[in-house]
């Protein structure tokens, strides 16, 4: 026979003070476990919802990112004439070749300089990048010294707002509008004629190739083409797996890193737990003697001091995870381990993040009430209608 869970929650409304203290601190521990956890989510997600799983990178063999990339006009005029690659409205083929160089800005609220993406972009690259949308101003006109700036950027860094002037590669050059990439890594760039690019930044070749096949599941054909060519030192890779490659390392420290932490700090939330739970113990010693008076088994008033464990971890978990979703409203900007520029991203709260983050509650509540409970069921009858 089983103690009600109606009277194990009873048991918790009547000790409000102590109840809120303990979850309380449940709900602090939790809260940092989630909000680390959502932190290396919305990182994750930025980079991969970055690409397009149409699209094909192309750069040199070796490098992880394009920055780090060089690819000469030989190469990527090669690249530009593989069969299968998928042609734009014009009849133009859908491949841009785009030089990447990273500057310094600075911030509009600190004024301290920060590193920042410049890509020269083709009008083809407009075409493969749907995602970003004009919101303010126009596109760049072709050969002149006009950008457009992502929305992160504009917003957070001086002269990056449309008709302000940037300078940069000893130019000055105007944004003539702003752009919206739906929160992806391109929110956190600069983009500008990619002819003119090259020029102010004296480069002879290009960062990576982009271009969409007309068939994607020929990529795996496509990739063996570029990588057996023996002109070529290029590798080639679904531009999915090229952003995704690009958050693995900086999630999983900060994963890590969060993980670690909130075990730390959950030995605290653990302990006062178990003084919660052995200070109930202590006394309701003549309730347990009346339990075991009427027929409750050992079993039963150990699974009743878990129950009540498990619940002020549930209660803690619950109270700690509705904290922890009120980040997703926040916007935040950190260093790319990648690529040592600046990426916005948000904090995303996914499904597994709450199940994780409530079940790791349950595992506070259950090591602080175990050894309670099981005192509390190892109590002889006598002794504690005595005790009482």
């Amino acid at each position: 026979m089983g103690i009600p869970l109606s009277y194990v929650a009873r048991n918790l409304a009547a000790r409000r003070t102590t109840t809120a203290l303990t979850a309380g601190g449940m709900a602090l521990v939790v809260y940092v476990f989630a909000t680390v956890l959502m932190l290396a989510a919305g990182l994750e997600q930025t980079l991969t919802a970055t690409g397009s799983e149409e699209n094909v990178v192309v750069i040199r063999r070796g490098s992880q990112t394009e920055i780090q990339s060089g690819i000469d006009r030989r190469q990527a005029a090669i690249v530009e004439t593989l069969p299968g690659i998928a042609t734009g409205t014009d009849g133009r083929r859908l491949v841009s070749k785009e030089p990447v160089v990273l500057i310094n800005l600075p911030k509009r609220d600190t004024g301290k300089p920060s590193n920042v993406v410049i890509r020269g972009v083709t009008p083809e690259g407009y075409a493969l990048r749907p995602q970003a949308r004009i919101v303010d101003g126009r596109l760049p006109r072709p050969g002149t010294a006009e950008v457009i700036a992502g929305r992160s950027i504009a917003a957070g860094f001086r002269g990056a707002s449309i008709g302000e002037t940037v300078r940069f590669a000893s130019r000055d050059w105007t944004v003539v509008g702003t752009f919206d990439a739906g929160r992806t890594a391109f929110d956190s760039e600069i983009w500008g004629d990619a002819e003119q690019m090259l020029q102010a930044f004296r480069r002879l070749g290009y960062s990576s190739v982009i271009f969409r096949l007309a068939d994607g599941s020929r990529f795996d054909e496509t990739r063996a083409a570029i990588e057996s060519d023996p002109r070529l030192t290029l590798e080639a890779k679904r531009e999915t797996r090229f952003y995704a490659d690009q958050s693995e390392a900086l999630s999983k420290f900060i994963t890590y890193l969060g993980t670690a932490i909130s075990v730390i700090f959950s030995i605290g939330a653990v302990i006062g737990a178990m003084i919660t739970m052995y200070a109930s113990v202590a006394s309701r010693t003549g309730e347990i003697g009346t339990l075991r008076a009427l027929g409750f088994s050992r079993a039963a008033i150990l699974g009743a001091f878990l129950a009540e464990a498990l619940m002020l971890g549930l209660v803690g978990g619950a109270v700690g995870l509705a904290a922890a979703s009120t980040m997703q409203a926040i916007s935040i900007s950190t260093m790319n381990f990648q690529t040592f520029a600046e990426l916005a991203f948000s904090f995303t709260l996914t499904p597994g993040i709450a199940a994780g983050a409530i079940a790791f509650a349950l595992a506070m509540g259950f090591a602080g009430g175990f050894l309670p409970a099981a005192r509390a069921a190892r109590m002889k009858i006598v002794d504690a209608l005595r005790a009482a």
